[in-house]
């Protein structure tokens, strides 16, 4: 089972100096935390494998860095969230706040 971690995004940002994502991190986290070590394939791996909402959320973020607004939009769909229109550090923020709470 996946632990909730309780930080900050300036925080949890602070955890990319390390090789792995923090142990037991869930995978919408994990898909984050990948994004913002820079490395968007596997980012998109990680979210695309997990079933929940959460997920989903993360990975119309992740099509909206990418800049493919239309998959974005359907996974948003599925996250059964508002497309956003957040600049994307912000979007990051959220999501990584709303998720690690």
């Amino acid at each position: 089972m996946s632990r909730r971690y309780r930080m900050d995004a300036k925080s949890f940002a602070a955890t990319t100096s390390a090789e792995a994502p923090p142990e037991d991190l869930a995978r919408p986290l994990q898909a984050l935390w990948w994004m913002r070590k820079g490395d968007w394939e596997r980012a998109h791996a990680t979210a695309q494998a997990d079933g929940t909402h959460e997920g989903a959320w993360v990975h119309a973020h992740l099509h909206r860095v990418e800049g493919d607004l239309d998959n974005a939009a359907y996974w948003y769909g599925q996250a059964k969230k508002p497309v956003s229109k957040a600049p994307l550090d912000e979007e990051w923020t959220a999501l990584v706040e709303t998720l690690s709470a």
